[in-house]
């Protein structure tokens, strides 16, 4: 007896961002996958698949909102319920990965939970991980497996390219930025500045920006970051930019977070406008006047046509996907 094989691409998405899920679908030409997700009366979740999968190629997308812990657990359950029901492959989509800013010890006696959170993916079965602008490029290494790092820096300088056309300068809000920071300045033709920041030490979200290295006075000045979580070190940048005789300040970053205290921060803070993109979902006083959003969706939905037709994942991105 001889089979062709075939192959069957299958995307489901979590609770925690079912809108992007749906628009990366529609990129894909494909409907989401029908499954059950529900919680027993003590919180714990229950996830059960509505259509076979075996056999089929599946993405698990979801990313990892807050309760943190709550998304990251629902994903893995629906892995090893896809693991346990026999798909051929399973890649979990992660748009934004949890726990990636703990990704080294920074004192003794702490945790490196990325490392943790992969161990679980690997444990419940995902034979591939993809995710979007993780906080350092080591977390790839952390996952026994194939990673798929994907960035938004395309989608964020086409906007930047047909909104600003002269006396950019790309800021870096701190060192471990500046190779990012490198990359779009490069891409835009403009000038790279860095912002010498301080945290003291055994302190969380708080953050005193000291100096400026670069040329700023005058300029449109463009600080790029990962995240915003508080909000603490773009506008302890940004006030320091705009003492510096920045003409205009704007802020850049994948994942908008926004705890806390930040949609106070960045309202009162100089900064003009704040380009953020949708890999976390957003609403209510996280929605702030300053707030423009792009999609990462296409992204998304090339990069798993990619990898499900077994092509080049970084050609999509000319290799500025790699750390």
């Amino acid at each position: 007896m001889e089979l062709v094989p075939r192959k069957r691409l299958e995307l489901f998405s979590g609770r925690a961002h079912p809108e992007l899920a749906l628009e990366v679908a529609r990129y894909l030409d494909i409907e989401l996958g029908a499954i059950t997700l529900r919680e027993f009366s003590d919180g714990e979740i229950m996830s059960r698949f509505d259509q076979s999968v075996r056999g089929k190629d599946i993405f698990i997308l979801q990313s990892h909102v807050g309760p943190v812990n709550d998304s990251i657990f629902e994903q893995l359950i629906m892995v090893d319920a896809a693991k346990r029901a026999s798909a051929k492959r399973i890649t979990a989509v992660c748009p934004y990965y949890g726990y990636s800013r703990q990704d080294r010890k920074s004192s003794g006696r702490e945790p490196i939970t990325a490392k943790l959170v992969a161990d679980l993916f690997q444990a419940a079965g995902a034979d591939r991980l993809v995710a979007v602008d993780l906080h350092s490029g080591q977390i790839q290494g952390f996952f026994d497996g194939p990673v798929d790092h994907l960035t938004a820096s395309q989608v964020l300088t086409n906007y930047l390219r047909a909104q600003v056309t002269k006396d950019l300068v790309i800021v870096a809000p701190d060192a471990g930025r500046v190779k990012v920071a490198e990359r779009y300045a490069q891409r835009l033709g403009a000038s790279l500045a860095l912002v010498h920041k301080s945290r003291p030490k055994g302190t969380a979200n708080v953050v005193t920006a000291l100096e400026v290295v670069g040329e700023v006075s005058g300029h449109h000045c463009v600080i790029v970051d990962d995240m915003i979580d508080t909000a603490g070190t773009v506008t302890a940048a940004a006030d320091l930019l705009v003492r510096r005789g920045a003409r205009e300040v704007w802020v850049m970053a994948t994942h908008a977070i926004l705890s806390g205290p930040a949609p106070k921060r960045l309202m009162d803070s100089p900064v003009t406008k704040v380009v953020v993109t949708n890999t976390l979902p957003l609403s209510g006083d996280r929605l702030i006047p300053k707030l423009e959003v792009v999609s990462i969706a296409k992204v998304l939905a090339d990069a798993i046509a990619a990898v499900f037709e077994d092509g080049s994942v970084s050609e999509l991105f000319q290799g500025d996907n790699l750390s």
